[in-house]
C-alpha cells in the first residue's frame, strides 16, 4: 500500500457503508460524510454538487462516469477505486490519497488538489486543466501523454515521474528537475523552456 507523505497513517474511520447499503445516485451540497468508510459501494454515474466528504476511507468504490461539481473530497483515502470516464469541476481533494486506483479517461478541471497522493499512479489516460496541484505526490507517477494544463505543480514531488509526450503547456514546472524527470517529447511553452534550461544550471546569452 501506498503510503502518505511523511508516513501519516489515514484517518480513522467511525461508520461503514456497504454496496447494499448505497442506493444514491445523486448528491447535493445538503450531503455531508465524515469519517466514513465506503465498501464495494457502486458509485458509477453518480452527481454530485457541492457534496462534502472528509476524512473518508473508500475501499474498491466504482465512480466510473460519475462527475462531480463543486464536492469536496478532503483528506480522504482511496483505495483500488475506479475512476474509469469520472469528472470533477472546480473539486476540492486536498489531502487526499489514492492507492492502486485506475484513472482511465478521467477528466479534471478547476479546483484545488494540492496536498494528494499519487505516487506510481497510471495516468496516461488522464487529464487535468487549469487545477492547483500544489505539493502533490507524483514520485513514480506514469503520465505518459496525459494533459496538465494550466497546472499549478509548484513544489509538487516529482521525482522519478514520467511525462514523456505529455501536454504541459501553461502548467508551473518550477519543481521539475530534467534529470529525475522523463520530459521527452512532451509539449511546452518558450518561458517553460527556459525554466527547464535554469534547471539544469545552463546560462543563456
Amino acid at each position: 500500500m501506498a503510503e502518505r507523505r511523511n508516513g501519516v497513517p489515514p484517518p480513522p474511520t467511525d461508520t461503514t457503508v456497504l454496496d447494499r447499503d448505497w442506493d444514491r445516485a445523486e448528491l447535493t451540497a445538503e450531503d455531508h460524510f465524515a469519517r466514513t468508510e465506503f465498501l464495494d459501494v457502486d458509485m458509477m454515474e453518480l452527481t454530485s454538487r457541492g457534496a462534502t466528504f472528509t476524512e473518508c476511507t473508500f475501499r474498491s468504490v466504482e465512480f466510473n462516469a460519475s462527475v462531480h461539481q463543486e464536492s469536496a473530497f478532503v483528506n480522504c483515502t482511496f483505495t483500488a477505486c475506479k475512476f474509469f470516464d469520472a469528472t470533477f469541476v472546480d473539486c476540492k481533494l486536498v489531502g487526499s490519497m489514492f492507492d492502486r486506483c485506475t484513472h482511465d479517461l478521467m477528466k479534471v478541471s478547476g479546483g484545488d488538489w494540492s496536498l494528494v497522493g499519487l505516487p506510481g499512479a497510471d495516468l496516461r489516460r488522464a487529464s487535468f486543466t487549469r487545477v492547483r496541484m500544489r505539493e502533490v505526490d507524483f514520485a513514480g507517477t506514469r503520465c505518459q501523454g496525459a494533459t496538465f494544463v494550466g497546472v499549478d505543480l509548484a513544489d509538487a514531488w516529482l521525482h522519478g515521474a514520467d511525462f514523456s509526450g505529455a501536454d504541459l503547456r501553461g502548467s508551473d514546472l518550477s519543481a521539475m528537475d530534467p534529470l529525475t524527470v522523463n520530459l521527452r517529447g512532451a509539449t511546452i511553452e518558450p518561458d517553460q523552456a527556459f525554466v527547464l534550461v535554469t534547471a539544469l544550471g545552463l546560462r543563456i546569452r
